[in-house]
């Protein structure tokens, strides 16, 4: 399969080739795979301008026009799914299994926000709580909040695109759009399908790769009612501070931790702990980053992890039996090296891992006994790197589980119904996943999370809310 040499932007609904400046490279081989259109201030201006315009007619679209449009995209996306799958694996570097893993949820994505865009109720609401009130009687819907800004990461350029478009037009929300730069294909390729529905008015979507410099407007601008990030921390905050009056939903990822507790099932612990903390090079935000096994099981479940970690296939990400593929550039790479090196310096014992080849190629890592003041113990890897703790008692692991300024998602391994609660009741976390790491996620599920990680919840029926203000409706029906 080979890609094109050039794609266009979306602007106002239309493919638009102002320019190709900007350049994608293939992040195994470094050689530029293709080049798009950037979007310069004026470019953006205008899907600003035709988001606003569109916002009246897509609020007027029936449930059914909505359905329509995001049903198109699951019967496309699934005629188009080796040639997305192969994108991504080429602008993202992702293995070609975890690539089409990635196809099959941006489908499900659609597919849900097309099941609950016939399904967005309101409420009829009794109002005669008191004399003052007999008589009256209320009712509650939802309405579209307006023009939307999207701006989605690199990690996951298919599905944190779509859990932004897809509820956008489940509700009848008109949106521009920054892709990743690094990945903008994917989101385009989105575009590209959309543009095929001619149900939605002008304006109704742009898909605008961006400068960072140059992408103020997408949250500055007044005209836009909603503005949801995903990304990193002192990017999302610094744009919440930037973005006004509009709505605000930030998902900005963490250093998730899993519990393996003395009676966890070690052998299935082991190979989702392996997946959660290295599948796509571990730049996932709610991948393994700390894992905190009880005293009991630490010596035989550490040596497992070692063993099986040493035993994945790193290399062309192409290739079916690839693992371990290239992080996102070479700058990252370099970063999470030198964090693992500052650890090592620090105290932090190697168990697996730790060389850097190709430039961006960094082998699993596992590391223990790792500083309490070590970057690669307090910030977010974002890489494929993990380190050992131990614990002696579950409080202490839930204890250890709150150290953190994140607070995305968490796994613990137990079969203790009672730990299961008192870990819900006491994780302070967007999301607690029992018998499994943090790395999961269901697409219909709230998700997001507290303190660093974010605010608000994504998932298809929660964003959809997000995206909706409720207009209520009294009526007086006696005096």
């Amino acid at each position: 399969m080979k890609l094109k040499d050039t794609y266009p932007l979306y602007l106002n609904n239309k493919a638009v080739q102002p320019n190709t400046d900007l350049e994608v490279t293939d992040k195994y081989t470094g050689e530029v795979a293709f080049r798009t259109a950037l979007a310069t201030p004026d470019v953006i201006e205008e899907g600003i301008a035709g988001a606003v315009s569109a916002a009246e007619p897509m609020a007027r679209l029936a449930s059914y026009e909505k359905q329509d449009v995001l049903m198109h995209c699951v019967k496309r996306f699934r005629e188009r799914f080796d040639e997305l799958a192969y994108a991504l694996c080429v602008e993202a570097g992702k293995p070609i299994k975890d690539a089409e893993g990635e196809v099959t949820r941006l489908i499900d994505t659609f597919r849900i926000a097309a099941e609950e865009a016939v399904r967005n109720y309101g409420e009829v609401q009794p109002l005669d709580i008191s004399p003052r009130a007999k008589g009256y009687q209320g009712m509650w819907k939802r309405v579209p909040i307006g023009p939307c800004s999207f701006i989605s990461p690199f990690n996951f350029p298919l599905n944190l695109a779509a859990h932004k478009i897809a509820p956008a037009i489940a509700v009848g929300c008109p949106f521009v759009m920054k892709p990743a730069s690094k990945t903008p294909l994917g989101a385009l390729i989105m575009g590209e399908v959309l543009a095929e529905c001619d149900v939605l008015p002008e304006g109704a979507f742009s898909i605008l790769p961006a400068s960072r410099d140059g992408a103020d407007l997408f949250t500055v601008d007044e005209r836009l009612k909603l503005l949801s990030f995903t990304g990193s921390p002192g990017v999302g905050w610094d744009l919440k501070a930037k973005a006004g009056k509009k709505k605000v939903v930030l998902e900005l990822g963490g250093n998730a931790a899993v519990i393996i507790d003395k009676d966890a099932d070690l052998a299935d612990a082991l190979e989702r702990v392996i997946f959660g903390a290295f599948y796509q090079s571990g730049q996932s935000c709610i991948g393994v980053q700390r894992i905190l096994i009880h005293d009991a099981v630490y010596d035989s479940f550490k040596a497992m992890l070692v063993e099986r970690a040493g035993k994945l296939i790193a290399g062309d990400p192409k290739v079916r039996d690839t693992f371990i593929g290239p992080m996102i550039s070479n700058g990252e790479a370099k970063r999470l090296k030198g964090w693992i090196d500052e650890a090592v310096e620090g105290g932090a014992t190697l168990l697996c891992g730790g060389g850097l080849s190709r430039g961006n190629m960094l082998e699993a890592t596992l590391l223990e006994n790792v500083p309490d003041d070590a970057k690669a113990k307090n910030e977010e890897a974002f890489g494929p790197l993990a380190i050992l703790q131990r614990f002696d008692h579950f409080d202490a692991a839930l204890e250890e589980v709150n150290n953190s300024r994140f607070g995305l998602q968490a796994g613990i391994f137990t079969r203790d119904l009672f730990q299961m609660f008192d870990a819900w009741d006491r994780l302070d976390v967007g999301g607690i996943v029992i018998n499994d790491v943090p790395s999961y996620r269901v697409d219909n599920m709230p998700y997001g999370g507290v303190k660093d990680s974010g605010l608000g919840r994504e998932g298809i029926r929660f964003a959809m809310e997000d995206m909706s203000e409720i207009r209520n409706l009294v009526i007086r029906r006696s005096s």
